[in-house]
């Protein structure tokens, strides 16, 4: 059930000045420079193509170009929606096609440039430049339109896809104009003082149909498994038990004797089998004998016994690791005069992607022109991992399909290698390669284990005046983006974020990030460091309160005196959860607070217990969120609702435990999801403000776990600080 009050929005300020210093020249050049937009005709006949991101057809249909990769969350529709409200388009006669791999044209603000979607940056990282490139489109037409009339382009105006002459009664569809439109040279400026103020908006916060539901309904859709090409093989890789370890030997007698294979293709970190059959592939892989290299740092890589030496270290205040360089105040001697210190231990398992879509791409190389099918949340990643292989960007072709699940997974390059060292194994023939669940699971990009502690310091009357937080665990940029992880200090921001973003009023705070290099690939996983760091920041808040007994809600709100944003959604959600109501017995509530990606989201959890069997049921969950603007309330609601189910099923069961490198975990028998009879009721209140629109697709996550650990120690008396929750601890 989802409750959905929308509030007036106002528009977002920003002059051309401040556009061009905040994007950065080079993202400017992209969006509005010469390359950006073209004179003359596009791919159809008669069509204008105003810049990259417009056609303007005939018949007055306009085709838009979105950037994001599209995996359940929208995008396809929000990014083209944005580009339609400034240019005053008629939404039904919008067409959408996903944007090919250029940089240049269509890359993301808040990742230097590149074509990446994850993070919840790509609302945050295309809005003003979406909405810039409508609104100098649409001065374009008018422009053109003025020309043909000879009348001053002050009279004129646009209703949705035509020019309007008030004066004379005249107008002009889009598709009119675009017959005789030129591009002027020089361009008109952008300019974000030009753009439609909120109350005009006819799009951007209304609840507009998304463009990718019709085609998922009657079965058009596709993607990257539905891929098919003629004479078409199939293809799966047996990859080391152990991360890191390479085949040495390699009996392939009787994989090549299974009816069907066609190649056994060895690979620096596997052995990949091509068949007619993707069954005949699956056989002839089970029959390959291989004799791995041993010794790999990860060999020594067991999770129990990691988790305490990342506790120790934690604890060990000498070790101050790379620190945040944002941090405010001096938490160390804050800490050290404080009346009273609070010092816990907090610890997180790592847990895996489980896409629904398998892993799968389709490759063929012709020539040396190499042509990719594949759903990946990343152009730019996946042409760096080709560019490795020895593919020269202008030789490759990706084509991004629709996703079947992402979370971070398909942010990765693997499967693109895969598929492309077995197409240049094979040139000329399409290979679809597919993998197991089983391999999934075993060779993910797990989000880290990570170990953390958190000081604080509080005065005499218990007020808090530092926090010191720590955290231990492998690097993610340490692997994706060594750059980046040198340029911040060697402080890992996807690892630690969420503990850089207190809004608690602390004076004294600080962030320290300690680096593990244990051998184990860890990435990006839905919420990120924010499902962690901020469980242990908002189970530590309710301990506060407590000791201070102070309801746990008023006490946070007690310390969010500055941040009416914070303020709002914790006093929504505790409207809507009837907070102070007294729940049925063998229940209880359980609240946390979360500011990551910008978006302010509070929620609270109606938790049971069985304590017999120490299972615990999450009954409801009402969730209030402020994005800043909302360009599309009801999806944003339905991102919510989906962060909630995630985080819940994450939070009650889902952890990889690996045993001298190998994981234990290998399909849904041992690595348990929620199911729907599982699932709890949630209801959302999406609250939007006129800040700039935050990040959504984690924003559901983060405080749903500390939501139920708050509650069940309500229920239990015990205080329970890892993930997942521990069953065990919470019997009677």
């Amino acid at each position: 059930m989802t409750t959905l009050v929308q509030h007036p929005l106002s528009n977002v300020g920003l002059s051309r000045r401040s556009f061009l210093i905040s994007s950065g020249a080079a993202t400017v050049a992209v969006a509005f420079g010469p390359a950006a937009f073209a004179q003359g005709t596009a791919t159809a006949p008669g069509a204008l193509a105003v810049n990259t991101w417009i056609r303007i057809h005939p018949d007055n249909t306009v085709t838009l170009q979105s950037p994001g990769a599209e995996m359940g969350q929208g995008t396809k529709t929000a990014l083209p929606l944005l580009l339609a409200e400034e240019m005053d388009l008629d939404w039904g006669r919008v067409r959408v096609e996903q944007a090919a791999f250029d940089a240049k044209s269509f890359g993301n603000p808040l990742f230097g440039g590149g074509m990446l979607t994850g993070a919840s940056r790509t609302t945050r990282g295309y809005y003003m430049v979406l909405r810039l490139a409508g609104q100098q489109a649409r001065e374009i037409l008018l422009i053109n339109a003025a020309r043909h009339w000879n009348v001053p382009l002050a009279e004129l105006g646009t209703a949705p896809g035509r020019v309007l002459h008030a004066a004379s009664g005249r107008s002009l569809s889009y598709g009119e104009i675009a017959a005789f439109a030129e591009v002027p040279n020089p361009l008109p400026a952008p300019d974000a003082a030009r753009l439609k103020p909120a109350s005009q908006f006819r799009l951007i916060g209304h609840d507009t149909p998304r463009v990718d539901v019709p085609d998922k309904v009657t079965g058009k859709a596709v993607y990257g498994i539905d891929v098919r090409l003629p004479g078409l093989r199939y293809a799966t890789v047996l990859r080391a038990p152990v991360q890191g370890e390479k085949p040495e030997v390699i009996d392939d007698a009787k994989a090549k004797a299974v009816p069907g294979v066609l190649a056994i293709v060895p690979m620096p970190y596997g052995v990949g089998v091509v068949a007619e059959s993707y069954w005949a592939a699956r056989q002839g892989r089970d029959a390959l004998q291989v004799t791995w290299s041993n010794g790999a740092p990860a060999r020594k890589y067991t999770s129990s016994r990691v988790k305490a030496e990342y506790l120790a270290r934690a604890a060990h205040l000498a070790d101050a690791g790379a620190v945040y360089k944002g941090k405010v105040g001096d938490a160390d001697a804050a800490i050290a005069g404080a009346h009273k210190v609070v010092e816990r231990d907090f610890a997180s398992e790592h847990v895996a992607h489980t896409c629904m879509e398998p892993m799968n791409c389709t490759a063929v190389l012709r020539g040396e022109q190499l042509e990719i099918w594949v759903p990946t949340q990343s152009y730019s990643l996946n042409m760096g991992g080709l560019a490795r292989l020895g593919f020269k960007p202008e030789n490759v072709k990706l084509n991004m399909t629709l996703l079947g699940g992402g979370f971070g997974r398909r942010v990765e390059a693997d499967i693109v290698i895969d598929g492309a060292l077995l197409a240049r194994a094979l040139p000329g023939t399409p290979i679809k390669l597919v993998w197991t669940r089983e391999d999934d699971i075993r060779h993910d990009k797990y989000r880290p284990l990570v170990a953390q502690r958190l000081s604080v310091g509080l005065d005499a009357k218990g007020q808090i005046v530092a926090l010191r937080h720590r955290i231990v665990g492998e690097s993610i940029y340490g692997r994706t983006a060594p750059p980046i992880l040198q340029g911040a200090g060697g402080f890992d921001q996807p690892v630690c974020e969420g503990a850089e973003t207190i809004t608690y009023g602390i004076a004294n705070r600080s962030a320290h990030y300690l680096r593990e290099t244990r051998g184990i690939d860890v990435g990006f996983w839905r919420g990120v460091g924010p499902g962690y760091t901020k469980f242990a920041i908002e189970v530590l808040m309710d301990e506060l309160a407590q000791m201070n007994r102070q309801d746990e809600a008023r006490y946070r709100l007690a310390h969010l005196a500055d941040e009416p944003r914070a303020q709002a959604v914790i006093r929504a959600v505790m409207q809507m959860s009837g907070w102070d109501r007294k729940r049925p017995k063998g229940r209880a509530l359980g609240i946390a607070y979360s500011d990551a990606w910008e978006t302010h989201t509070a929620q609270v959890a109606e938790v049971s217990v069985d304590r017999k069997t120490g299972r615990v049921r999450v009954h409801e969950v009402w969730a209030a969120v402020d994005p800043g603007v909302a360009v599309q309330p009801r999806n944003i609601a339905a991102q919510i609702e989906g962060g909630i189910v995630f985080g819940v099923s994450a939070a009650l069961s889902e952890k990889v435990v690996f045993e001298n490198g190998e994981p234990q975990a290998s399909n849904f028998h041992d690595y348990p999801v929620l199911r729907m009879d599982e699932a709890p009721r949630v209801h959302v209140k999406v609250m939007p403000s006129s800040d700039k629109p935050g990040g959504i697709g984690e924003a559901g996550l983060p405080p749903i776990a500390p939501a139920m650990a708050n509650a069940l120690f309500k229920l239990t008396g015990k205080r329970l600080r890892e993930l997942p929750l521990d069953a065990e601890a919470l019997k009677a």
